[in-house]
């Protein structure tokens, strides 16, 4: 049966009331905001630019990030999860875009941004080619070392106070904030739940401002609307010299290590934000990259940093039980809005760091056992434990060098690999991509997705089938999975079946006592196979003929998965081998 998250209040598609959109969607730029003005100082000053930079850059980087996130609500043609996924800048980059900005000044930076936007544009366009190494082995473990890498600089903010503080109200104010979201998130009323963050960082703030730790001068000076004067713009490096190629692979490694933590958010949020569990949707999931390269585009053309999805979206739905895309419209809007008003801002950032930082604790927590839930969800056997363990702790290792200090204490490889994201995903993209070259041949079937097909599937999977040895009672359940797997995928409609077939390729492989069948087409249909037959348990009838396929193809597959993409379904169905 279909689990059901009974903690949620909107899925996406539900209407949800005006204020309450508003109030939630304020409370995750709330908890956005903090990151983006670090990450951009950060980049800014390490790059030995100017104040005046810097303010240009955030308020480019506040007004691309509002209208990405507004597009990721929405969903605009190809463009857009449709789920509330916060943009923002990328801390993957920080150390390329520091070196851009040291080498070669913003226009060199804003020339390798938009290179990098046009990469992942080419990169999510082939995502159904990738889809065996890209795997939920690989997403789960960039979102568990995403979630490590962000949880060194959270523990450093709890302990960020100004001088002359009390020491103890860093942790005090940490402690009662983290114990807030506890409690709330244990006892409080299901009604208070979309509110926890507001309460929380409320109830820390009290206390803070207890100890003093409230700096209130910096919202009273700031003005209450202001557009930072446009001639910041840097413009572009149009020329093609040794300074730009040098930086060229690091921008081009990193843009896919985001895409793929990318991929993971966008199934990570599909996850949180429905209350029956349903299989990922990947058309979803490219739409959630290619809006992150628009935004790239956007930051390259506005003269600022990449941006990329928010991790902490996912735990954010969790934490307040709103899916609703109005509120990732709300929240793109008041992102845009924080950006023309200074004083807003100011008031956001004000918020002491141990206060943010603890709650972003929980938020992170969240974020690193989705990352579990990602890895596990298809079966852990031995392969995939060792890329998933192995890939971790190379992260780990490269983030604390650990692991060859003096290689990464200066130069290209200490930019490349110096971030564990970074290190962790390219190992886990490699050890996956070597685990699917040294697998077993695959049998392979290129034919035509129609009725008359059936006998030459028949025919090709008992040839195969003989060759790995498998008995008669075995031979016929795979080939009895096979037909059922082609009888779901034809079309339904008189007029469609009249019309030329569809391509119909079929890849098989012998795996441990398993043989992997993989049916892929094009398909403009909008079920999705896998929720179908989880659906079955909860359905007292059958609804239509197509319901026998499903129930038999239950029977005879140990398990099906159904992966949809722009223009291509990828269905994989595997057969266990019987005794008898």
């Amino acid at each position: 049966m279909a689990q059901i998250n009974e903690n949620l209040h909107y899925e996406p598609d539900e209407r949800c009331p005006l204020p309450i959109a508003i109030g939630v969607g304020f409370q995750f730029v709330m908890v956005a905001l903090v990151s983006i003005a670090v990450t951009m100082a950060i980049i800014v000053r390490g790059g030995g630019e100017s104040e005046g930079y810097l303010t240009w850059s955030l308020f480019a980087m506040l007004a691309v990030g509002g209208v990405a996130t507004v597009i990721q609500a929405a969903r605009i043609w190809r463009f857009g999860a449709g789920y509330v996924l916060i943009m923002g800048p990328s801390t993957s980059l920080i150390p390329v875009c520091i070196a851009a900005l040291l080498i070669g000044g913003p226009a060199m930076m804003a020339t390798l941004v938009v290179i990098s936007a046009l990469f992942k544009f080419i990169l999510v366009a082939r995502l159904s080619l990738l889809r065996r190494i890209i795997t939920p082995v690989v997403s789960g473990t960039v979102l568990m070392l995403s979630a490590f890498v962000v949880m060194q600089y959270i523990f450093d903010m709890t302990m960020d106070v100004p001088d002359g503080i009390s020491p103890m109200a860093a942790p005090v104010a940490a402690a009662a904030t983290l114990a807030a979201i506890v409690a709330l998130t244990f006892r409080a009323p299901r009604a208070l739940q979309q509110w926890l963050p507001l309460i929380t960082i409320t109830i820390g703030w009290a206390v803070a401002a207890g100890f003093g730790l409230y700096d209130f001068q910096s919202i009273i000076d700031a003005p209450w609307f202001g557009i930072p004067h446009t001639e910041e713009w840097p413009g572009f490096h149009l020329a093609l010299d040794a300074e730009l190629l040098s930086l060229l692979p690091a921008f081009l490694v990193i843009a896919l290590s985001d895409s793929v933590k990318s991929v993971g958010d966008g199934v990570a949020i599909q996850q949180v934000s429905h209350r029956r569990q349903r299989a990922p949707d990947f058309r979803s999931v490219q739409g959630t990259v290619n809006c992150e390269g628009l935004g790239d585009l956007l930051c390259g053309l506005a003269g600022t940093a990449a941006n990329t999805v928010f991790t902490s979206s996912a735990g954010s739905v969790s934490l307040t039980g709103n899916a609703a895309r109005s509120v990732g419209v709300c929240a793109g809007i008041i992102l845009v809005a924080i950006g023309l008003l200074p004083k807003l801002l100011a008031l956001l950032l004000a918020i002491p760091n141990p206060v943010a930082a603890a709650y972003m604790i929980a938020i992170f927590a969240l974020i690193f056992v989705q990352g579990v839930r990602t890895v596990t969800q298809d079966g852990l056997d031995t392969r995939k434990a060792i890329i998933v363990g192995v890939a971790f702790w190379i992260g780990v290792g490269f983030h604390n060098q650990w692991i060859f200090p003096d290689l990464l204490a200066d130069g290209i490889w200490g930019t490349l690999l110096g971030n564990g994201l970074t290190s962790g995903g390219i190992a886990a993209i490699l050890m996956t991509a070597l685990m699917e070259l040294t697998s077993a041949r695959r049998g392979r079937l290129n034919t035509k997705l129609e009725l008359a097909t059936i006998p030459e599937l028949d025919a090709f999977l008992r040839e195969f089938a003989a060759k790995t040895g498998w008995n008669e009672a075995s031979t016929e359940r795979l080939i009895s999975a096979g037909e059922e797997a082609l009888s779901s995928l034809l079309p339904h409609d008189d007029e469609q079946e009249a019309e030329d077939p569809q391509r119909l390729i079929i890849n098989v492989r012998q795996a441990e006592g398993t043989i992997d069948m993989e049916l892929i087409t094009t398909s403009e249909d909008e079920e999705n196979l896998q929720d179908r037959l989880t659906y079955l348990h909860d359905q007292s009838e059958i609804q239509d003929e197509r319901e026998i396929s499903f129930r038999l193809l239950r029977h005879y597959a140990s398990s099906v998965q159904h992966h949809k993409y722009h223009d291509v379904d990828v269905i994989t169905v595997q057969v266990k081998e019987t005794t008898r």
